[in-house]
């Protein structure tokens, strides 16, 4: 199993497929299809039934149930590595019994425990990093690999016990919209897990509420030569909105339950000009106090412009499936107890930022997240541990056996 697990995720890894969110098709780019053929031809291959592929990128497919009366379940993926950082020609570097110390990516760049103290765990273990020119796709081709792995070695165990057990690879999830075309009608779990976490032990059930802020500055534009009294610079009037946030309640000095404000983007000309901020918070009433402390703001300054204007537009993109997954503890407890038999620690935290088991879980899906084993996803210091990668897929495995064996009917 661990052979035929890294084989999939190198494999995986090679293909491009960078979600795009200034692009309204679905999926958002081309490379996140041709993934999701090839593997739609590889679950064919291994017995799967009911393989579907949509046309908007959505490939699900149904390991049948050994015996009666058991919940239909399922586990979830997605496609698509982030736009943050390069995902074009993934090169990963394969270090065998890790020894503790640098690990060279290229030759400017360094993965060190230093900076990175969580590699100290991995001392005798396998790793597997990038070259430093781009991300390496744990997220989440890593969870892909796993519930392949995990469920094509159910289909091939005839004594194995287990209800139907659904999968289903989403696209754009890293844009937010991983959900918006999810086809319950092929998914017909009752619950399910998305496996897209990240260090071993990993179980995550609640998330940020997250929405997207556009300030947008409009002014006027003319000739520089002739622009006294006349021009007004959009982009300096959002520069000096943005100046004026608060510097303290941004992503990189906050931690634990802390939201913030995240300025992702800011473009423009002397026309008009955009900020764009990503609103986080867990608690619900501190995010909409949040949104309406930024609305406000915004009015505020619009308010003191002698020329031009500020206005703001507020999207929410997710919700804390907390409160979705309080009436059915017993899909937390199963994953805790699949854990356990392992020999795993749980490492229950909440996750600051989403997937797309938050918004299914305010669809009707309760979906709590699993580990894939990686860490630093989104850059060039990205990695995973290949053991702790086996124990995801053994996870898998033990929450389908665990579920059968709990709530058989």
């Amino acid at each position: 199993m661990k052979q035929a697990l890294l084989n999939r995720f190198l494999r995986y890894v090679q293909f491009d497929t960078q979600s795009d969110a200034s692009q309204t098709d679905c999926p958002s780019t081309p490379g996140q299809l041709a993934l999701a053929d090839q593997l739609r031809e590889e679950l064919i291959k291994l017995g799967f039934s009911q393989v579907t592929l949509s046309s908007t990128g959505y490939l699900t497919a149904l390991v049948p149930a050994t015996i009666e009366g058991v919940p239909p379940i399922g586990f979830i993926a997605h496609l698509d590595t982030a736009p943050d950082f390069c995902g074009a020609h993934v090169r990963p570097q394969l270090i065998e019994n890790y020894d503790g110390g640098d690990i060279p990516l290229g030759m400017q760049h360094r993965l060190s425990p230093s900076e990175f103290p969580e590699l100290d765990q991995y001392l005798g273990q396998t790793l597997i990093t990038t070259d430093g020119n781009s991300l390496l796709g744990a997220d989440d081709k890593a969870g892909i690999a796993e519930i392949i792995t995990a469920l094509s070695t159910l289909l091939q165990d005839p004594s194995s016990r287990h209800g139907d057990i659904y999968l289903c690879f989403t696209p754009d999830e890293e844009i937010g919209r991983g959900a918006d075309k999810f086809d319950f009608e092929a998914f017909k779990a009752e619950w399910a897990y998305t496996v897209d976490g990240g260090e071993l032990g990993g179980l995550e059930y609640e998330n940020f509420n997250g929405a997207t802020a556009v300030v947008t500055a409009k002014g006027n534009n003319c000739h520089p030569g002739s622009a006294y009294g006349v021009m007004v610079n959009a982009q300096t009037m959002a520069a000096r909105f943005h100046a004026k946030m608060p510097l303290g309640d941004t992503p990189e000095n906050s931690l634990d339950y802390a939201g913030f404000f995240h300025l992702i983007e800011m473009k423009g000309v002397t026309e008009e000009a955009q900020l764009t901020y990503l609103i986080r918070d867990f608690d619900l009433d501190q995010f909409e106090q949040r949104k309406r402390w930024l609305t406000e703001r915004v009015e505020a300054c619009d308010a003191q412009l002698q020329q031009g204007s500020l206005t703001v537009s507020i999207t929410d993109s997710y919700y804390n499936m907390r409160d979705q997954l309080i009436p059915h503890p017993h899909i937390v407890d199963i994953a805790k107890q699949a854990m356990a038999e392992l020999g795993i620690t749980p490492k229950i935290k909440p996750i600051r930022g989403g997937t797309d088991g938050s918004r299914l879980s305010y669809m009707g899906l309760p979906c709590p997240n699993l580990f894939t084993g990686g860490h630093n996803f989104h850059g060039k210091h990205e990695f995973i541990c290949l053991e702790s990668m086996v124990k995801a897929t053994e996870t898998i495995m033990a929450i389908c056996h665990l579920t059968a064996k709990q709530l058989k009917s």
